[in-house]
């Protein structure tokens, strides 16, 4: 019976150990992915990569609600405009979310971090994937990594075609936090990069990668429009004491993507996904052109009105002070 006993708790080891590895391969970059990096490279990826996994990610995950949001919070609380807020409250908290979001700003998402977490009180974690360069090819990149993020700037994406290889590992492991994983925040720009345009609803077109993210991972998804950040961090901190731009955050509502997910497996599906999602940022971007365009009209006919009531020539404002007297000395003296 022992022996019996001996096997079957072997074969429940030898399943449970084979459930790990199976997990290690899909979380884990193998040593030929590895190998493409740096040896930089590798350090800062093998840091973040690991403070973003179990007990250290819930560790960074409290700092970043607790100190994190705090500062970014005090530069822009002055400023700030949310808009749709509840239809993040709306969505299932047990599957991940993707957040898709024009991008402007170097601070666009480190602002949604600070709003889910001061005005959202159920439990999360929140990843960026981002551009490998600065953030993971130095030091000092690191560093700003830890300082602003919380280690959330991950998985990282590297353009150079040699580290390919190692892209395949990100995009992996991207589609699993987007497939799995309760309170999963997932951070996204379908841009690609920063649009330097200075008109603020102008987009860039989206790059096919977040419809093959969609299509594989069926996450739920969510529009957001982002303006009014500056990308000096001093100028953005002292405007929100001395007077500066409204900072507008429009979430949208979640987005049917059946239809999309029901197509064939190919290129022309990712396109037809990364479009949709753009037009509906798009569409959120016409709102706050309407509500701020209107409410910029209002403030200037107020200006306008109240600059024409300091135009008075002093004269007129005696002359008319004067007549209001003398009635009143006349009704009194009827009186």
């Amino acid at each position: 019976m022992d022996s019996v006993d001996n096997v079957a708790r072997g074969g429940e080891d030898k399943r449970a150990l084979r459930r790990a590895d199976e997990q290690l391969s899909a979380t884990d970059p193998t040593p030929e992915e590895l190998n493409v990096l740096s040896p930089v490279e590798r350090f800062v990826f093998r840091i973040v990569h690991r403070m973003n996994a179990g007990r250290w990610k819930r560790f960074w995950t409290w700092f970043q609600r607790k100190t994190g949001s705090a500062w970014i919070h005090l530069s822009t609380y002055n400023l700030l405009r949310v808009h749709g807020l509840e239809h993040v409250e709306a969505t299932s908290h047990v599957r991940p979310l993707l957040l898709v979001a024009n991008h402007r700003s170097f601070f666009d998402m480190y602002v949604v971090s600070t709003i889910l977490f001061r005005r959202t009180v159920w439990p999360k974690k929140l990843f960026f994937p981002v551009r490998a360069h600065f953030f993971y090819e130095s030091l000092r990149g690191l560093f700003v990594n830890f300082l602003m993020g919380w280690w959330s700037m991950y998985p990282p994406l590297f353009s150079a075609s040699e580290k390919r290889l190692f892209d395949k590992y990100s995009i992996r492991r991207l589609t699993d936090l987007c497939r799995h994983g309760a309170g999963h925040i997932i951070g996204f720009h379908p841009e690609g990069k920063r649009n330097l345009s200075d008109d603020p609803y102008s987009l860039l077109r989206a790059q096919p990668g977040i419809g093959k993210l969609i299509k594989d991972a069926a996450p739920q998804v969510i529009p957001v429009f982002i303006t009014g950040l500056s990308n000096n961090l001093p100028q953005q901190i002292l405007g929100n004491w001395r007077g500066g731009e409204p900072v507008r955050v429009h979430f949208g509502a979640p987005l049917d993507l059946s239809e999309y997910l029901a197509k064939p497996d190919r290129l022309r599906t990712y396109k037809e996904i990364a479009d949709y999602v753009m037009l509906k940022i798009a569409e959120l971007g016409e709102q706050d052109r309407a509500l701020y365009t209107t409410e910029a009209v209002r403030q200037s006919t107020n200006s306008f009105a109240a600059a024409s009531d300091e135009s008075v020539p002093a004269q007129s404002r005696t002359t008319a002070q004067q007549t209001e007297s003398e009635d009143v000395l006349s009704t009194a003296r009827h009186r």
